[in-house]
């Protein structure tokens, strides 16, 4: 590990604004934080927004600072890219913006029942092998995950350059009902002046420099509906 590497590792330590994954925090065990981000962390009781897989945290910081009235989150499991989006937030004072060091297969144990508002997904690893569909984080056991702690009707957001995972996601919606409120595979032309557009992430550039069309979805998560696999569901018909 770089020495660089190490030094953000350490700084990171010391921002009051990131919470870390502990040793013993896994799969049934909960934190000291869940249930308490509004009381402890922000301190108001304002909407809180998830970015899973945050990266550098672009869209964390960028969201903070353009919807004040909202809390913002980050989430990852690499603490020397989340340095950058937590350094940018506690020199700024963005008192709406935190960061959380985790996997986000244990994000059940961070959050309780109706904690969350809002999902963003922002260029999430698309398990291009089809093999490992079960890890995208829009797949059925992750949906269902998120259903544990999104409010009713909650709204997940995906952009990504990837069609094929926005069409993954896009039929899993389709086929279980759920409320699509916005589809497109060119974003950056069918929504254009939108502001949410302005926030743009380290790789999204990359990708409108090389000419790539960036996906984006979103719809609305329903608690009470138990999301399913339609591959799994066609071959039991």
């Amino acid at each position: 590990m770089g020495k660089n590497k190490l030094a953000r590792w350490a700084e990171l330590g010391t921002f009051d604004n990131v919470i870390q994954h502990e040793k013993d925090v896994g799969f049934g065990k909960e934190h000291p934080v869940r249930g308490k981000w509004r009381s402890d962390i922000f301190r108001n009781q304002n909407p809180i927004i998830l970015e899973l897989g945050c990266g550098k945290g672009e869209y964390t910081t960028g969201l903070s600072q353009r919807f004040p009235g909202n809390n913002y989150i980050g989430v990852d499991i690499k603490g020397s890219r989340m340095w950058r989006g937590a350094k940018t937030a506690h020199e700024n004072k963005f008192r709406n913006a935190a960061f959380l060091r985790t996997r986000i297969e244990f994000i059940n144990s961070f959050f309780t029942e109706d904690e969350v508002d809002e999902i963003w997904l922002t260029f999430p690893d698309p398990q291009a092998d089809k093999k490992n569909s079960n890890k995208r984080l829009t797949c059925p056991w992750f949906l269902n995950n998120y259903r544990s702690f999104l409010k009713d009707k909650g709204i997940i957001h995906l952009k990504t350059d990837n069609y094929e995972l926005y069409r993954y996601t896009k039929n899993i919606a389709e086929r279980n009902n759920l409320s699509v409120i916005i589809a497109t595979t060119d974003l950056h032309k069918e929504l254009e002046g939108n502001e949410i557009l302005l926030i743009r992430t380290h790789y999204e550039d990359i990708f409108l420099k090389e000419g790539l069309k960036i996906n984006y979805l979103a719809f609305r998560l329903e608690k009470n509906r138990n999301i399913e696999d339609p591959r799994s569901k066609t071959k039991e018909e």
